[in-house]
């Protein structure tokens, strides 16, 4: 029985494409998403074995995606699928709970060989980032504490896309004073007080595109 795939791109022409290799190697793509909010709603619907996410997407980006499928779809593991090679995206990504970490500079087999690791219960890395892990995990480089919660990353990304206090209410299934309490809570824990300078914080921290 083909492993049962969910894959969560933004980019409408890399996710055709990824669909159609994987097909062609042996998988089955059971349903796709363009974000990581409608992708964490397709997996608690269809249960696929394993998801496969980009890290940066609107609305909500891969790896608070994959904190959140870990609680709504605990059997589906997840497999990264990103250019992102840096230090702090990658061990951002394992303590999200991803298992699977393949840079899309590598080939099918890579891709194809993390997912049947991943279905077995291992954690696999493309050959490009290993070393950079091990090296952290080892202390070799000083690893830099995250300041924020989950929650408070996602209404980070949601402000540097642009959303008004009351969209962000939406989104995120709250009142507005609750947004409005968030996003000045954000700005007060990082000593910013500029939509500008918390978009430039967001780019630089991976959380949302340039």
């Amino acid at each position: 029985m083909p492993l049962r795939i969910l894959l969560v791109e933004d980019e409408q022409i890399v996710r055709q494409g990824v669909r159609a290799l994987l097909e062609q190697a042996g998988f089955e793509v059971v349903a796709e998403a363009s974000d990581g909010r409608e992708g964490i709603r397709l997996a608690e619907q269809h249960r696929p074995d394993v998801a496969i996410l980009d890290l940066a997407m609107p609305n909500m980006n891969g790896t608070t995606a994959a904190r959140e499928l870990g609680r709504v779809a605990p059997n589906t593991r997840t497999v990264v699928l990103t250019a992102h090679r840096g230090d702090e995206e990658v061990l951002a990504a394992l303590d999200a709970g991803i298992k699977g970490y393949v840079l899309k500079t590598e080939g099918l087999a890579d891709l194809v060989r993390a997912l049947q690791e991943v279905a077995r219960g291992h954690t696999y890395l493309s050959p490009g980032i290993s070393a950079t892990v091990v090296e952290a995990s080892l202390g070799r480089r000083e690893r830099v504490e995250d300041p924020l919660t989950p929650r408070e990353k996602e209404v980070l990304q949601l402000i540097a896309e642009g959303k008004t206090t009351k969209e962000v209410a939406q989104i995120l299934g709250v009142s507005v004073k609750t947004a409005e309490f968030h996003r000045s809570h954000l700005m007060e824990k990082l000593e910013i007080h500029e939509t500008a300078s918390l978009v430039r914080y967001a780019i630089r921290k991976g959380i949302v595109k340039p």
